[in-house]
């Protein structure tokens, strides 16, 4: 079994739920993809880490660290930030707050993130594009470099379009479609 099928076959035992839901995009849809169960889990941290490692480099990308909006793209980034290590360009990880605490460092993004950073954009789904489209703003206010979006699944519902359409090379680890799902 290939580090995609085995993937696909967690985010079906653990991760797809059916029924009626309302997305965070405002969207309705027949079935949603936890894929925290999945990213969180041990086996799923190795297989996304490892493959998004892999899709890191077969895009040709170099940054300095992945991250993304929290709570969906920490397990991710963390686990692609574990594969690298111990390779001739290791990255660290970092999250990007939805919003500014009002105490301590008052930060919006938090983690290994500086201004100058070259920066992979990691998602956990990808549905309308809008929290990667808020992610990307932050971190480009805060003086980064955004190579490209990674995405464990896209459930094909205009995300990936539109990012593309802003310009932003996006890579995907799987889809709606290749797990069976219709949007």
């Amino acid at each position: 079994m290939t580090d995609r099928d085995s993937l696909q076959r967690l985010l079906l035992q653990r991760s797809v739920k059916r029924g009626e839901f309302v997305l965070a995009s405002g969207q309705h849809s027949s079935f949603y993809i936890d894929c925290r169960l999945a990213t969180m889990s041990a086996e799923g941290m190795v297989l996304i880490g490892r493959m998004g490692w892999g899709a890191i480099q077969a895009a040709g990308w170099r940054p300095s660290g992945v991250g993304g909006l929290t709570m969906g793209a920490d397990p991710v980034a963390c686990a692609i930030a574990a594969a690298s290590f111990r390779t001739d360009a290791p990255v660290d990880a970092f999250s990007v707050r939805k919003e500014s605490k009002d105490h301590g460092t008052r930060r919006r993004i938090e983690g290994n993130f500086k201004p100058g950073d070259a920066v992979v954009l990691v998602e956990d789904v990808i549905t309308s594009g809008g929290s990667a489209r808020q992610a990307l703003a932050v971190i480009e206010e805060a003086g980064g470099t955004v190579l490209g979006v990674l995405a464990v699944v896209d459930r094909e519902q205009g995300g990936r379009a539109t990012l593309e359409s802003d310009g932003r090379k996006v890579v995907v680890l799987t889809t709606a479609a290749e797990l069976g799902l219709e949007a």
